[in-house]
């Protein structure tokens, strides 16, 4: 069974930063796309990052430029660096990642339980 679990959320200034980390664990026999989605109170879940198994990545707009994805398949981990963070990037952040845990086994989407991130004005 495949589980992916977020940390490093918290409270933060508006201005600082924040590395969010997501593992891994189970039987994972190949990672694909991995992504970070976030969910702010009274709105719906939106992309934040997604990075592809070659290491193409796209950003939403609300967040190019201050964001950084990366993952470490190896390691089994994905990761969102947030620098200049805004009160607006107050979310549960929610790591995502389509991943097939056996040869004969079709790809599956797995979703962590999320971590929250305040970012205070």
């Amino acid at each position: 069974q495949v589980q992916l679990v977020e940390s490093g959320g918290g409270l933060v200034q508006a201005g600082g930063s924040l590395r969010l980390a997501c593992a891994a664990s189970g039987t994972i026999f190949r990672f694909n796309t991995m992504a970070w989605y976030r969910q702010a109170p009274g709105k719906q879940r939106e992309l934040v990052a997604t990075i592809t198994s070659g290491d193409s990545i796209n950003y939403a707009d609300a967040v190019k430029g201050r964001f950084t994805i990366s993952r470490d398949s190896a390691k089994k981990m994905v990761y969102l660096q947030m620098n200049s963070l805004k009160p607006e990037d107050t979310a549960v952040y929610y790591c995502n990642a389509d991943i097939k845990p056996a040869p004969t086994i079709r790809d599956m989407q797995y979703w962590g339980k999320g971590t929250l991130v305040t970012v205070s004005s």
